[in-house]
């Protein structure tokens, strides 16, 4: 198993290189690994998931609400059922709280019977319309003005951190070489196809491009121009875990022409998320958060959940969506070219990560890649980030065990000497101390960092070394 992150690369050619290891990319690798090939991952940043696959809204979807017949429909039932079910083998928290889709005026009200047969054309049959009463009893801190609610109940909240993690873990245990701090500067297609990266020529047999926000221009380097990805910004505040409270549900809008809307979410960490906002841009590294974008998610958080404003705000940050002007993916096979590319994946895409995986390795297949001999993978167990579940510093036999376990460095998230450590000299380390952060919550809580950065810091460089 290998990772690298500076050096050449090896000269003898892939199978199969997927470009992007975000959770869709990280996925794919898992599932090619399960073969016996010669499999790389590769990716611009120093970590996995460092892209747009960090600033998920972090739900378990149950597709009620894909377009019917699409192919996004299909997947994200298929990878519900998948991924709950690693989620289980793995560790990764999962937090089934159900969701409900509120009403606050005539016309969203009148759209809810739509919802709800839509729900039914996808495959799913649990969702109910329930009256204003109802949905006042379930969240007693909802704004004035609810008129009704579409139920869901087998909405999730997960750990899109550790989801990726898991993938890119299990991968590079089974052999894949995951290589980082490459960026893909031009492509020769060819037999082998080679790449041009800011590490060197990297060859390869089957070409995957998973490379999110950029999909559209590894497609034209590949001489296709099948789509184009517009930078779709969501701003989101997140609220401190003494808010967490203050709503039960995942509180969904009535969905509009750019989405899903504003939404009110607990988080697996303990807070409750607000957002995201919808802005598309030109910018693919405008992650920036503005004055503007946050007014609007207050103004709508104050309609939804007016106490939730009242309570202390931990973070704000903001993540890219690839949006293409499609209400579906941008899955394309070119099985002459020995190419598939993997574009215009939202947010439904942590949940439909492992069918989106198996999907494209039959595309794959069409291409002449070999597919037989797949083998089980070694399971995996992720560090339990979720606070439904037993943390370390609260298990005494674990403590008893390893001391490390019960000496906390940041205190507001109440992470240990023990899990940085593990963190540290994981199959694939953090690159950064946002990495840190991401399989920690290190540096996460309401201070941010501000008493425990520099012991936080002084940890991960000695662990580099």
């Amino acid at each position: 198993m290998t990772v690298t992150t500076g050096g050449a690369l090896p000269g003898a050619p892939y199978d199969v290189t997927v470009v992007g290891a975000g959770v869709v990319g990280s996925a794919i690798a898992r599932e090619l690994a399960r073969l016996p090939l010669r499999i790389a991952l590769v990716d611009a940043s120093g970590d996995v998931g460092d892209g747009t696959s960090k600033a998920n809204t972090a739900i378990l979807h149950t597709g009620f609400d894909a377009v019917p017949g699409s192919l996004e429909s299909r997947l994200v039932r298929d990878g519900q059922r998948r991924l709950a079910a690693f989620a289980a083998d793995s560790g990764i928290p999962v937090e089934p709280l159900g969701a409900l889709l509120v009403a606050w005026d005539e016309e969203q009200r009148a759209a809810l019977p739509g919802l709800a047969a839509k729900a039914v054309r996808n495959g799913y049959r649990s969702a109910r319309i329930i009256p204003a009463e109802e949905v006042r009893a379930r969240e007693p801190e909802l704004g004035p003005g609810v008129l009704g609610a579409l139920h869901v109940p087998d909405e999730s909240i997960i750990c899109p951190w550790t989801t990726t993690l898991a993938y890119a873990t299990q991968a590079v245990r089974a052999g894949t070489d995951l290589h980082l701090n490459c960026r893909l500067q031009s492509l020769t297609p060819g037999d082998p196809h080679v790449l041009s990266t800011s590490r060197g020529p990297l060859r390869t047999r089957h070409l995957v491009n998973a490379a999110g926000l950029y999909a559209d221009e590894v497609d034209r380097l590949m001489g296709r121009a099948d789509f184009t990805v517009t930078p779709r910004r969501g701003q989101l505040i997140v609220f401190d875990e003494l808010a967490r409270g203050l709503v039960r549900h995942i509180l969904l809008p009535v969905p509009g022409a750019l989405g899903k809307g504003v939404l009110v979410s607990p988080t697996v960490y303990g807070n409750v998320m607000l957002g995201p906002t919808a802005e598309d841009l030109d910018d693919k590294t405008a992650t920036g958060s503005t004055a503007e974008g946050i007014a609007l998610l207050r103004e709508k958080g104050r309609r939804i959940l007016p106490a939730l404003l009242e309570e202390e705000a931990t973070a704000v940050y903001a993540g890219l969506r690839a949006a293409t002007g499609s209400e579906d993916y941008a899955v394309r096979a070119h099985p002459a070219l020995r190419y598939v590319t993997v574009g215009g994946i939202r947010s439904t895409g942590l949940t439909a990560s492992m069918a989106i995986a198996a999907h494209v390795v039959e595309l794959l297949a069409d291409g002449g890649l070999a597919v037989s001999g797949a083998k089980d993978l070694e399971p995996v167990r992720m560090p339990n980030l979720g606070e439904a579940f037993p943390r370390p510093y609260r298990d005494q036999r674990l403590i008893a065990a390893d001391p490390e376990y019960g000496r906390i460095v940041c205190h507001c998230e109440r992470v240990t000497r023990g899990e940085i450590r593990d963190a540290l000299t994981g199959t694939v380390p953090p690159g950064s101390l946002d990495g840190l952060r991401r399989r920690t919550r290190a540096r996460g809580g309401r201070c941010q960092g501000f008493y425990c950065g520099a012991a936080v810091r002084a940890l991960f460089e000695e662990g580099r070394r």
